[in-house]
């Protein structure tokens, strides 16, 4: 090999080296802007997350954050992302129960944990605080993921011939879901009293739509 040879190859090398670092330092970067977009978003709300109070908590331009996501919209998109991974390690850790109805309790008791403890991020995903973000297929993508387990408990029930032949899959999930949120927001929106009120309205909704579904089970 020709010393041209090896001198184009050394060069070759460092360059690759340094896009890998400059795209390593991207990554971080973006790692930074996303954890003090997160820490707004749990300390103050949703309404404190915008590119000029991001920028300020980590003391750089509003540019750089422009450059990595483009808008206001991007950095959601992002939060919602991570909402999902939050949501996905709530349900991850639901207690196991081998009999589907009660098993689908659990998880119903999960989700409103969820909107309690992460108030902030399910305002961001399901709520609609942020008015001109609406879920991209990535994001959508995301939510399914999150709630995989409730998919699975659903469609076990439904193989073994618990939930009644008149419900497919998704019509169950719509159904599930779309209730449950509905009480979640309600008490957002002060209209079911205080935390215990809406606490005691949500588990009576859950067990009423857990019974419909598997009307053969105690609930």
């Amino acid at each position: 090999m020709s010393e041209q040879d090896i001198s184009s190859n050394a060069n070759t090398r460092k360059l690759n080296t340094y896009q890998e670092a400059r795209l390593q330092n991207i990554e971080n970067l973006r790692k930074f802007v996303v954890e003090a977009a997160a820490t707004l978003l749990q300390e103050e709300g949703p309404e404190a997350v915008t590119v000029r109070k991001v920028s300020q908590k980590m003391g750089c331009s509003t540019k750089i954050i422009y450059s990595l996501f483009v808008n206001k919209e991007g950095l959601a998109q992002q939060l919602y992302l991570d909402g999902c991974k939050l949501l996905a390690n709530e349900f991850e850790g639901t207690p196991q129960a081998a009999d589907p109805a009660q098993q689908m309790l659990n998880l119903g008791e999960t989700f409103w944990q969820f909107g309690q403890r992460y108030s902030s991020y399910y305002k961001l995903m399901f709520g609609g605080a942020f008015s001109d973000f609406k879920p991209d297929e990535e994001s959508m993508h995301g939510t399914v993921t999150a709630m995989r387990q409730l998919l699975t408990v659903i469609s076990n029930a439904q193989e073994k011939g618990l939930i009644p032949d008149q419900y497919d899959t998704e019509s169950v999930i719509r159904i599930f879901w779309a209730s449950l949120h509905g009480v979640i927001h309600l008490y957002f929106g002060g209209h079911l009293g205080d935390i215990q009120s809406a606490h005691a309205v949500y588990r009576q909704t859950l067990s009423l739509i857990v019974s419909s579904l598997l009307p053969d089970h105690n609930t």
